[in-house]
């Protein structure tokens, strides 16, 4: 079957092929009825919108993508969700990348996103050696989710201020009695994992309790990691509680506890990050770190419809909130 074209809608309804085009362009001086029309027959026709051609007329579609590590871990899928939801209410069109934080399967997506003329890009940075580093992003407008990449481009940046649910967090546990706090965290390569090592640092100081070296644990983030740490922390026998700084690492580690019952028993206590619906009924409820995806999403959004990002680079931050059950 052959290609339908506008030419192909044109002379099936014996009109001219700019009278199609226009009225498959929503332009306003095309008649409704015509218009009803032309689209009816096209729907009929099977015609679909030639990209190539949109983007030489200079009426290019509003492509916008999104580059996350993953999307097992669940605030990754949580907020493409929330942010495609946005997009489809805005008119955008968004394409998804998975990177696995490495920089050339970043790159390689972002000269894809380039190709087909995409206006902006919301990325999770992976982590880089150099902070010299420079990304041809071309006009694409950038915007930086949770992590900043440190390179010399400025770009707008999207971040959670975790610092203070850490600290609150930290707190809980020694008013509850802990003064063996475990820590398990993303590693200094990344921007939010110095960030939230720092807050749970900063946390014990303020709450006068010392941390001893060997019960901090950092890594690159995933489940296996928090899981290992996890049976470690466990089986060294000095924590008394455990505080984690990463979603997946979270989940990793709770898997590790709840392999260990009676440490639950003996009232070791744990308190995760992100808030995985699951959290809310194991275990009577798992203490975490709550993150605002929908909020970051609705932001995200904004950012790409934004006329003007131009001058002192924009840094919208986001308060996380420490959830106690």
């Amino acid at each position: 079957m052959s290609r339908v074209t506008i030419k192909t809608i044109a002379n099936d309804l014996g009109i001219s092929h700019m009278t199609v085009s226009r009225a498959l362009s929503d332009h306003p001086n095309v008649q409704k009825e015509t218009r009803d029309k032309i689209v009816k027959r096209a729907d009929e026709l099977g015609y679909v919108k030639n990209a190539a051609a949109m983007v030489m007329r200079g009426d290019a579609p509003k492509i916008v993508g999104l580059l996350l590590p993953n999307i097992v871990n669940e605030f990754y899928a949580r907020f493409a969700n929330d942010l495609a939801v946005e997009c489809d209410a805005q008119s955008l069109q968004l394409i998804i990348h998975l990177t696995n934080d490495d920089t050339t399967v970043e790159q390689k997506a972002l000269e894809q996103l380039r190709q087909v003329q995409a206006s902006s890009v919301v990325l999770v940075p992976a982590p880089r050696r150099s902070t010299g580093d420079r990304t041809p992003y071309g006009r694409m407008r950038v915007i930086e989710l949770i992590r900043q990449s440190g390179t010399p481009d400025q770009h707008p940046t999207i971040l959670v201020d975790d610092g203070p649910a850490i600290r609150a967090a930290v707190k809980h546990l020694v008013d509850k009695g802990h003064d063996k706090i475990a820590y398990i965290g993303a590693n200094r390569d990344m921007s939010s994992g110095r960030a939230r090592l720092d807050a749970f640092r900063l946390g014990a100081k303020q709450a006068g309790v010392e941390i001893l070296p060997d019960l901090i644990s950092t890594g690159v983030p995933s489940f296996s990691m928090g899981r290992s740490h996890g049976h470690a922390i466990l089986a060294g026998g000095t924590a008394t509680a455990l505080l984690c700084g990463g979603v997946e690492i979270s989940n990793g580690a709770l898997s590790a506890l709840m392999d260990s019952k009676t440490k639950l028993d003996e009232g070791f206590e744990f308190i995760g990050y992100g808030d995985p619906s699951f959290y809310s009924w194991v275990n009577n409820g798992v203490s975490t770190i709550r993150v605002p995806i929908t909020e970051l999403a609705t932001r995200a959004a904004e950012m790409f419809l934004a006329a003007d990002l131009s001058g002192p680079a924009p840094k919208d931050t986001f308060l996380a909130e420490l959830i106690i059950r």
